[in-house]
């Protein structure tokens, strides 16, 4: 089958810099490929070459005839007074009047994308950033096309819309090459990655799950084959000393692959003991929002009402919702940069609040980037170590080259970056942060989630990055247009699911939710409540059995170490033990959701 794409031995370079050497690769038919790799690595630059939007220096692009292609990068700009029915609907050629709107398609991916909300005669120049992102990826996904490429297009969608793009381009056979930063996206959509480094690109089967394991395997064996070549290089010293009789045979490499790539992994977040060290450091009272009722729009649109919400030392809070359901404004509530139309913010004496908030804010542009951290302090304690602001920097991506850049030659990404790490050199123990992931690579990702799954304060993350929210919070709660604020047991799952429920009912339930408190979820019925735990107390028992048959299978392997045969039956009996047990840990882990519910 012929590719819809060819790029043959591509060259691309900006300045002395080369960000494509030597590329060369194709995207065949139905292929979904995502694109990962450090941020200034080129990963836009592969995107608009492959599309024809910025030519090769060097190389040759082809495209198969009559390829039918849509591009929505970064840089896609709508015409400022055209509207959303001219940019989304007119190219689509109907002739009726309203004939689109009997088109499921079309109101589906409107829907999807949020677009019937802002109006379909809502002009793009009096829009934001991220709305007029919708209305691009929309004018695209719109028309039929064999192959649609896409930058970063889960940045302006909530937790519900990155589903339903996912979901969307499943279903639909065109092919489909991103750049994103979203994991589960990655992982849910994408059949292969590429990733962009030192001006090639990698190729790897699968999502990101996929490419980790890959990319981990790849780096282990690197470090086999370099610790081979020293070990070579000592044995031909020795020979040299010995001379050449003494020349002992290859030596024997016996590698457990897998202890091998989680040997240096730390362990699990100590949720006791960062609880206790966030008490001794914030006291008992860190943030409490007491009966507050939350507008817009001049008090026309009320957001949430008479709410109650206290967050404790140590918690760790991720907020989701729709767009424009208030998250933004309950975050800068509890920030106390926003008075509340009622009630009343109360903040601990120990309090030393943080909150990076979606807007970058200006610093000194002549200013180096190590400046602007050493402004704020030269070393910091995060969790039990201390590091200085030059290290700090270099996890956020800034090596020690790049620490003496201006802040004015910094892209967005890069400045979001710096004002991440910023916050953190302030020791602060109390962190709010909007949409932190935005505009940053995977690496970076993976090392801010590191410093937060470790950090001793109280943490509320708006986000809509699943990986990062189930990974460093401890609880979900939801604002679904009620007025009030949901404690979500399920997280961001069960999030979805009371969403398709309230989409798939008349809507959104009006007025108020009265003087409440942060509400539960629904309690499960008697019956059920029974069901589950005795359900429950079976699988504990089988557990317990299990558990003393494996104890019993060490004995007998350690007993027949002399008999090949026979250690052969007790580890395939082992195996099976073990893998009996880990089903059974994971239907006790659903038993016992469901009688905490």
């Amino acid at each position: 089958m012929a590719n819809l794409v060819n790029l043959e031995n591509v060259s691309k370079s900006f300045g002395v810099r080369p960000l494509l050497d030597g590329v060369s690769l194709g995207v065949g038919e139905g292929d979904r490929i995502g694109v990962v790799g450090l941020n200034g690595g080129g990963k836009t630059t592969l995107l608009e070459v492959l599309a024809g939007l910025a030519p090769p220096d060097e190389g040759r692009v082809s495209q198969t005839r009559g390829l039918r292609m849509a591009v929505v990068t970064q840089r896609t700009e709508l015409p400022p007074d055209s509207t959303v029915r001219n940019a989304v609907i007119d190219p689509l050629g109907f002739d009726a009047e309203h004939e689109w709107a009997a088109d499921a398609r079309v109101r589906s991916i409107l829907d999807g994308l949020g677009i019937t909300a802002l109006g379909l005669e809502s002009t793009v120049g009096t829009m934001s950033g991220g709305e007029r992102r919708r209305v691009a990826l929309a004018a695209a996904l719109v028309q039929e096309l064999d192959l649609v490429v896409l930058d970063e297009p889960t940045n302006h969608l909530d937790v519900e819309g990155v589903r339903w793009l996912a979901e969307h381009l499943l279903a639909r056979r065109t092919a489909l090459v991103v750049v994103t930063h979203d994991r589960w996206f990655l992982d849910t959509v994408c059949s292969r990655t590429w990733e962009v480094v030192g001006g090639k690109v990698e190729q790897y089967e699968g999502g990101y799950a996929d490419w980790i394991f890959a990319r981990a395997e790849r780096a282990r064996l690197a470090d086999a084959v370099e610790e081979k070549r020293r070990n070579l290089a000592r044995k031909e010293l020795a020979w040299l000393r010995r001379g050449a009789p003494a020349r002992t045979s290859k030596p024997r490499y016996r590698i457990e692959a897998a202890e091998a790539l989680i040997s240096d992994v730390p362990a699990p977040r100590d949720t006791v003991e960062l609880m206790a060290f966030a008490k001794k450091r914030l006291g008992r009272t860190v943030v409490e929002l007491e009966d507050v009722t939350l507008a817009v729009g001049d008090g026309a649109r009320t957001l949430v009402r008479d709410l109650t919400w206290r967050i404790g030392p140590g918690d760790r809070v991720g907020i989701v919702g729709i767009n424009g359901s208030g998250k933004t404004t309950l975050l800068r509530a509890l920030a106390g940069e926003l008075e509340p139309v009622t009630g009343k913010r109360i903040q601990g004496q120990t309090v030393k609040l943080a909150h990076l908030s979606q807007e970058l804010h200006d610093l000194d542009g002549s200013m180096r980037v190590l400046e602007a951290v050493e402004e704020v302090a030269r070393r910091v304690v995060l969790g039990k170590q201390e590091i200085s602001a030059s290290q700090l920097a270099e996890r956020f991506g800034f090596t020690s080259q790049k620490q003496w850049t201006p802040v004015g030659d910094l892209s967005g990404g890069e400045r979001r970056r710096l004002q991440l790490c910023r916050l953190l050199m302030a020791e602060p123990n109390v962190l709010l942060l909007d949409e932190p992931t935005n505009d940053l690579d995977i690496d970076t990702l993976q090392q801010l989630e590191d410093l937060l799954d470790s950090w001793p304060g109280t943490l509320v993350v708006i986000s809509h990055d699943r990986y990062l929210v189930e990974r460093v919070c401890d609880r979900v709660v939801a604002l679904f247009g009620d007025g009030g604020l949901t404690d979500l047991v399920g997280g961001i799952e069960e999030y979805l699911r009371r969403r398709d429920a309230q989409t798939g009912a008349a809507g959104p339930a009006k007025g108020g939710a009265g003087k409440a408190q942060v509400a539960e979820a629904a309690p499960a019925s008697a019956a059920d409540q029974r069901a589950a735990r005795k359900e429950l107390s079976r699988l504990e028992r089988r557990l317990e059995t299990l558990q003393k048959k494996e104890a019993e299978l060490h004995a007998a392997l350690a007993a027949a170490a002399t008999d090949p045969d026979r250690l052969l039956k007790l580890d395939a009996e082992l195996r099976a033990v073990l893998a009996e047990a880990e089903a059974v840990e994971a239907q006790w882990l659903v038993a016992a959701e469901a009688v905490e519910g």
